[in-house]
């Protein structure tokens, strides 16, 4: 039998787009005979799974997890070509393992793609057996991380599709050495609030907002004001306090709470502190909407019912 080097497999690989373990394992089946092993790679239906890598894959699902001490919060999106897909229990399964392996890595999503499940799988190697196994394109697509040394990262769901994932996910990370389960709630509402409010915020405070965002707001400002009659000179001046209104409304510590309208985000931090009894920083968050920037249409989702609910609202 010939010896199964790491060349063998990456040529294997290259020519199947199976994943790694699989090419290893087809060649040790064929006695590292190449072309056996992409028959038997076709066999079980892995070869066919890079033929689907071109095509759309925007629905699917976003995973999240926190962990056992509070203290660190994952998201990943895992796409698919059909929103039929996500509810397929195999493949909620694999976002909920996804997410767990997360959990574990202190990295990106590439990082996430090379590391391992619980059964010892390549992440990367599983989401090409899930698209062998189910018929449609599949990406890992994105991830994130929140963590804390002390005080709580709470975790949002919207439009839950089963256990851990859903079709929009939030985290918040608040800092402080306060009593952890009131700094986690109130976590959790700011994550309703990301989720929720009309004007999703880009960042936590001004300085954080991405400069290209931000000049391109200003092109928009300063053209508008030119169009509506204004000199280029005088219309560059007038911008300055609309690009800064416009920051109050997209940088999230400056937003209006959506179940108290009337204290800011930045405001409520500040009660917490005063509540708790020592210092709460918010130190971060993260909002995955499905498919974001993967052309889906504009529409949002309503959160009339469950703001309404959490406020004792009608």
């Amino acid at each position: 039998m010939a010896e199964i080097t790491a060349a063998l497999v990456k040529d294997l690989r290259e020519k199947s787009g199976a994943g790694m373990m699989d090419c290893k394992k087809a060649l040790q089946e064929t006695g590292g005979d190449v072309e056996a092993a992409m028959d038997w790679l076709r066999t079980k239906g892995l070869a066919k799974a890079a033929k689907k890598a071109d095509r759309a894959a925007a629905e699917g699902l976003v995973a999240g997890k926190i962990s056992d001490d509070g203290k660190t919060g994952v998201l990943v999106e895992l796409n698919a070509e059909t929103d039929f897909v996500a509810k397929n229990d195999t493949f909620q399964s694999a976002a909920r393992e996804f997410a767990t392996v997360a959990l574990g890595v202190d990295g990106d999503v590439e990082a996430i793609r090379a590391a391992k499940t619980a059964k010892g799988e390549v992440v990367q190697d599983a989401v090409t057996n899930l698209i062998a196994t189910i018929g449609e394109n599949m990406q890992l697509r994105r991830a994130a991380r929140l963590s804390v040394t002390q005080g709580a990262v709470s975790l949002y769901l919207h439009n839950k599709q089963g256990d851990d994932v859903a079709k929009l996910a939030v985290l918040v990370a608040l800092e402080g050495a306060g009593d952890q389960a009131a700094l986690g709630e109130v976590a959790r509402r700011i994550a309703l609030h990301v989720a929720g409010t009309p004007t999703p915020p880009l960042a936590l405070t001004s300085s954080e907002l991405d400069p290209a965002v931000v000049a391109k707001e200003r092109e928009i400002q300063v053209q508008m004001a030119i169009e509506s009659g204004k000199p280029k000179e005088i219309a560059e001046k007038m911008v300055e306090g609309r690009i800064r209104k416009w920051q109050e409304e997209v940088v999230l510590l400056a937003q209006p709470f959506v179940m108290n309208p009337d204290q800011t985000i930045e405001q409520l931090v500040a009660d917490t502190a005063k509540e708790t009894g020592s210092p709460v920083v918010l130190k971060g968050f993260v909002r995955f909407a499905l498919g974001e920037g993967v052309d889906k249409g504009p529409e949002g989702p309503d959160f009339a019912a469950e703001v309404a609910s959490m406020t004792g609202g009608a």
